[in-house]
């Protein structure tokens, strides 16, 4: 994400501005933060995500929700777009816009070069202060791998990873099963770039 050139912004001055913007913006600690475009793998990586996890939680209290629903962190600030997001039970808006969620229970994010540290990193520290989140996900663009971080019961969390097309995850939290083969069904893997800043490709 690359920063906007203006002095600090308030949270309701943001969210008036993206609530009438085309692209998508991050907010934190009074920055604007524009998100690039996201590349054919990616989106197709996300569709096969949705489309799994659609149709087994249809008959469970659980909704699944792509990539233009926001999330906002409440103890640190951040305003944000994972790529999936399934909340359980009620959802909890910051308002009645109903377009910036709160209490998300799993959270999936597709890795790309210029995201991948971010992702991993202070990204995922903001989500971890999410009190009912339990599940986190990274799903790589240039590997058939899941990294599957899990909330225990002690607070710390664990990852398992899934390698190869043959293996799976499963989410304990909403009971699904997530197919490799499913994620990434006509998906042509990216090769390996340089880091770059963050941002969304």
């Amino acid at each position: 994400m690359t920063a906007q050139p203006q002095s600090y912004t308030t949270e309701a001055e943001y969210l008036a501005f993206e609530r009438a913007s085309s692209t998508r913006h991050e907010y934190y600690n009074g920055r604007v933060y524009a998100m690039a475009g996201a590349t054919e793998a990616h989106n197709l990586i996300a569709g096969n995500v949705i489309a799994a996890l659609h149709g087994q939680l249809r008959a469970k209290p659980c909704r699944v929700y792509p990539s233009d629903m926001r999330v906002k962190v409440r103890k640190t600030g951040l305003n944000t777009y994972p790529d999936v997001i399934i909340v359980c039970g009620q959802p909890e808006f910051v308002d009645d816009t109903g377009d910036t969620i709160t209490n998300p229970i799993v959270i999936v994010e597709i890795l790309s070069p210029s995201t991948e540290r971010y992702d991993r990193g202070m990204k995922f520290q903001h989500y971890r202060t999410i009190a009912t989140l339990q599940e986190y996900l990274l799903i790589a663009q240039d590997h058939h791998r899941i990294e599957h971080f899990s909330r225990q019961s002690n607070g710390l969390w664990q990852l398992q990873e899934a390698v190869g097309l043959e293996e799976q995850i499963v989410i304990r939290a909403i009971d699904c099963i997530l197919a490799l083969a499913d994620v990434y069904e006509k998906v042509e893997l990216q090769p390996d770039a340089e880091d770059e800043p963050p941002g969304n490709s």
